[in-house]
């Protein structure tokens, strides 16, 4: 008797700090989620049980890692129980991949945090990773697997075409806020056939700016700052300071992973010379805001996880 070969099936499954982007993906993807249950004991250990068989299918397990320790092991124990019920290929989407910041040494015996969160993810049985913008791009070279780096300017370009048709925005400057964004800016500056400015700024710890100087012209022009992560908000509430004193027009800023993670973080933008800013939903905001705008990044993970499962190019979701 010869078997008939059937085809095989996706599986969505989104963690608890992802859920609302879960069910975005997969209502985009045209999929509900999966079901699974994680249970607590009374010392804070979790034990993860997928509710549905996903022998031979291959799965897209959706979790950022921010905060990052629960998270994390959620995530981990996801990619473990799907390898352990034979999972056929175990697909980790990290829309925020946390712990980017600390991807060298910068200082003696300080640990490589990204490089550990590769190899632990990898051990742990991922076959692929998919994120978004991380910190740095070279990051995808830790990981001994396939990484699909998908860019937020997939709905970030939209908007600034919409502020030129709309309110009749030119003279647009793109400013990055730290020398580790010029390459991000740039491609920004480059579509838009636009000038770019870069803000050197010198810390005396993570999260503290000690000073900052903006090389380049701002007076008369609309300032748009693009980051990856607004963390305190410190570095951009004080670039709009020192851009909005130059004599700039207008300031906004776009970031893709909205992590406000300090207590006074949204008041913070809400007190600065930023008009606008525009984030993603890769990190569920804490709270809303009067300045604060969420575009979903929904629709660009649901393709490129259609692309994958298909072995279709992904290169056709970005903007150039």
């Amino acid at each position: 008797m010869v078997l008939e070969k059937e085809k095989t099936s996706i599986g969505i499954f989104a963690g608890n700090n992802s859920l609302d982007l879960g069910k975005k993906i997969g209502a985009a993807y045209g999929q509900s989620l999966g079901k699974y249950s994680l249970k607590r004991f009374s010392d804070g250990e979790m034990s993860f049980t997928y509710n549905e068989s996903i022998r031979g299918c291959d799965i897209f397990l959706v979790q950022s890692t921010c905060p990052p320790s629960d998270n994390i092991m959620e995530l981990l124990f996801m990619i473990d129980a799907a390898k352990r019920a034979s999972a056929r290929c175990i697909n980790v989407v990290i829309p925020y991949f946390g712990y980017a910041r600390q991807d060298r040494k910068e200082e003696p015996r300080v640990s490589i945090a990204a490089k550990l969160m590769a190899d632990i993810l990898s051990c742990a049985g991922s076959h692929r990773i998919m994120t978004m913008d991380l910190h740095s791009g070279q990051i995808q070279g830790f990981f001994n697997i396939p990484v699909d780096h998908l860019d937020s300017n997939g709905v970030f370009i939209p908007y600034i075409e919409s502020l030129q048709k709309t309110k009749g925005l030119e003279n647009f400057v793109f400013v990055s806020p730290d020398m580790g964004g010029v390459t991000r800016n740039r491609s920004y500056a480059n579509y838009f056939q636009a000038d770019m400015v870069i803000c050197d700024k010198q810390r005396i710890k993570a999260n503290e700016v000690h000073s900052m100087q903006v090389i380049g012209e701002v007076k008369g022009k609309n300032i748009i700052i693009v980051d990856d992560i607004i963390d305190t908000g410190s570095t951009l509430c004080a670039a709009a300071s020192i851009i909005k004193k130059k004599g700039s027009k207008s300031i906004r800023a776009i970031c893709t992973h909205a992590i406000l993670s300090s207590a006074d973080a949204y008041e913070k933008i809400e007190q600065s010379e930023i008009e606008e800013l525009i984030v993603t939903d890769t990190v569920p905001l804490k709270k809303p805001s009067p300045k604060i705008q969420v575009f979903s990044v929904a629709d660009i993970f649901a393709k490129a996880i259609h692309n994958v499962a298909h072995n279709l190019s992904i290169s056709s979701l970005y903007k150039h």
